[in-house]
């Protein structure tokens, strides 16, 4: 496998993406930006034992090089540098594919969003802020093999954040949500409308009396249906015009999120958590088509009111790759949902915990040591990249992250022949929402902390999270180290689906048994069940 050193990589947070930036925003390219400047854009510190004053590393002793000691090809980066984010989309959305004998695009499989799929178990921080959780395994090491080809000398690194676990509903701040629902002749499958029409009347019942919704429809044009209304007196009023809702003509969904926006402004409430939320299958047909085009137009509005965007995907057609770039440049995060528990999961247990915020442009940066690793490799988060200089940099857009949140980011690295001391110091930096001052957290791994068996001797989350990122990288067609057969990854999750009693693990191993048997040309078989692709 070649040495991938990727500069680094965003996930742009929001486990609830509760809150956008109040400063420029570069709309042209993936570079996010946020507030103005408090710290320099100078990158974390190398993980201890790194050569003093190398922000960005020459290539270690006894490399390739010239005969002035020069190395002959371009210095490796030993840092990896991204935003936060907890998107599940992808993998709801290709569970929902494989349900119904297909195997999704490779373009669509996004495999964090597979591992962010699922509960990690990460120790909480007590207060406000992060603990930074930093494991991993040998992935062909030990007893119990398994680690497929090309896997002896590799490792499997684990960086996970969390954020405090979130408060009872009594706790949380109230809410002004701004429904912009998508009634274009596309949403007249089962599934489509029909679902968006029962999740809205379900938490019509489940948000506090303090809290205010406004609906806004479109197909061709957009249209408000409800200004915002507090719920307090008005549940039946609000269910009578969700359920008027019928499909009509085509998606602009320009119209509908401009719409939204103007909405959300209007009854912008001051203390509150103030977000718009779009269901719809995003398969825009008419106007504005570009994500990046449509978020140009309500810009201002987004940074002056700090107003996020919430999408939430439906349909067995879907438009995934625009959703989530709507959403990434909205400050927000995506998910889909396939059927009623799966909205309830969403609307009901996740969405009226999280909405709420914690951290403000949330950045992580992973600073390898280069004496003992040889190489490393991110898995995923190809489309998030954040410049390592610009790590300190809070002009920069992060992510935004609520409470009960977790992010995970995989690495494959390969130490030097017997290496050890440390691996690798990951280094958390956000902005407290209330007081905008910048906070950091670390942790570090050392070489001892990832030599034991990856499978059947690592923690059971660790392996969950290899699983599933094994997963996701076969379905794109991926070149991982040690990547297990379909046949023996629906075999390891179904055991691990057994030690730990979790649901979502089962369906793991249904999801990966059915992409074996198409692959194989044996088709599939029952729908998928709930509990994917929602927040949290």
């Amino acid at each position: 496998m070649a040495l991938l050193l990727a500069g680094a990589v965003v996930l742009t947070a929001c486990g609830s993406g509760d809150s956008a930036s109040d400063g420029k925003r570069d709309l042209t390219s993936d570079t996010r930006r946020g507030q103005g400047s408090t710290g320099g854009g100078q990158p974390a510190p190398d993980a201890p034992d790194a050569a003093a004053g190398e922000g960005r590393s020459a290539a270690p002793t006894g490399e390739p090089g010239d005969e002035s000691g020069r190395p002959d090809v371009a210095a490796p980066d030993y840092l990896s540098t991204f935003a936060l984010d907890v998107d599940t989309a992808s993998y709801g959305y290709a569970r929902r594919t494989l349900g119904d004998g297909r195997l999704p695009a490779p373009e669509e499989v996004r495999p964090e969003e597979f591992v962010n799929s699922f509960r990690q178990g990460y120790e909480r921080p007590k207060g406000s802020g992060f603990s930074v959780n930093v494991d991993g395994a040998r992935i062909g090491a030990g007893k119990g093999g398994g680690g497929g080809t090309g896997a002896s000398d590799w490792s499997l690194l684990r960086v996970g954040l969390a954020t405090e676990a979130a408060p009872s509903t009594a706790e949380r701040p109230p809410a002004a949500l701004t429904f912009v629902v998508d009634i274009s002749g596309s949403m007249a499958e089962t599934g489509r409308l029909d679902l968006v029409r029962k999740s809205l009347a379900v938490l019509t019942d489940e948000l506090r009396d303090d809290d205010s919704v406004s609906l806004v429809t479109f197909s061709d044009a957009a249209e408000t249906r409800l200004p915002m209304t507090r719920l307090q007196g008005n549940r039946n009023r609000i269910k009578d015009v969700v359920e008027e809702m019928r499909p009509e003509q085509s998606t602009n969904v320009e119209a509908g999120i401009t719409r939204g926006y103007e909405e959300s402004v209007e009854g912008h409430r001051k203390g509150a958590t103030n977000r718009v939320v779009l269901l719809s299958d995003a398969l825009a047909n008419t106007g504005d088509t570009e994500a990046d085009g449509i978020l140009e137009r309500i810009d201002s509005t987004r940074r002056e009111y700090g107003i996020t965007l919430f999408g939430v995907g439906v349909g067995s057609d879907y438009g995934d790759a625009f959703m989530e770039r709507l959403t990434n440049k909205g400050d927000g995060n995506t998910t889909y949902v396939g059927d009623e528990a799966q909205a309830r999961k969403v609307f009901v247990d996740q969405l009226p915990a999280h909405l709420e915020i914690r951290a403000r442009d949330a950045k992580a940066q992973v600073a390898f040591d280069r004496k003992t690793v040889k190489q490393f490799r991110l898995i995923g988060y190809e489309n998030r990249k954040v410049a390592d200089e610009d790590f300190r940099d809070d002009s920069v857009d992060g992510g935004e992250v609520g409470p009960g949140h977790t992010v995970t980011a995989l690495y494959a690295v390969r130490l030097r022949e017997g290496a050890s001391g440390t691996v690798a110091k990951a280094t958390v930096r956000w902005l407290d929402p209330k007081t905008r001052k910048a906070r950091e957290e670390t942790g570090t791994a050392t070489t001892g902390a990832i030599d034991g068996s990856l499978w059947g001797g690592a923690g059971e989350r660790l392996q969950v999270a290899a699983v599933a990122a094994y997963f996701a990288d076969h379905l794109r067609g991926g070149d991982l180290p040690g990547a297990p057969g379909l046949g023996e990854l629906a075999s390891r999750a179904a055991g691990l689906a057994e030690t730990t009693e979790d649901s979502s693990v089962t369906k793991l191993a249904k999801a990966i048994g059915q992409a074996d048997r198409i692959e194989r040309g044996s088709g599939t078989d029952a729908e998928p069940g709930a509990d994917e692709g929602e927040i949290g």
